[in-house]
């Protein structure tokens, strides 16, 4: 988890530049002690193996983070989602960004779905 943690967040070299060590063992903690790191894991392998392309037509709001291990460009997206309802790039920020950025993450949430009120 740790090395998941290095190389997909956006911490200049390591995690405990963004999280505290009780912050990194919390979150290693809930996945030993629930054994779901495997089921976790499986999504990614799932996905990265079978990666789906069929359109998307529910409201999508996009936010892109420079370090995450997919980034999608405005094009693409455009292309999938078919009703893209927000979009934001960001210059910080990886795979975790709900951890490593959870205020930018609310608003971004917010941002995102507040036209559907």
């Amino acid at each position: 988890m740790l090395e998941k943690f290095y190389a997909w967040m956006d911490c200049n070299g390591h995690p405990e530049n963004v999280l505290s060590k009780d912050q990194l063992l919390d979150n290693v903690m809930l996945y030993w002690c629930t054994a779901s790191a495997a089921s976790s894991a499986r999504l990614y392998w799932e996905s990265f193996n079978n990666l789906s392309m069929a359109e998307i037509a529910l409201p999508v709001g996009c936010s892109v983070y420079p370090k995450d291990i997919f980034r999608a460009s405005r094009r693409w997206a455009e292309r999938r989602f078919k009703n893209l309802i927000h979009w934001n790039e960001f210059d910080q920020g990886g795979h975790f960004a709900a951890l490593e950025r959870p205020e930018t993450f609310v608003d971004e949430v917010r941002s995102s779905f507040r036209p559907l009120r």
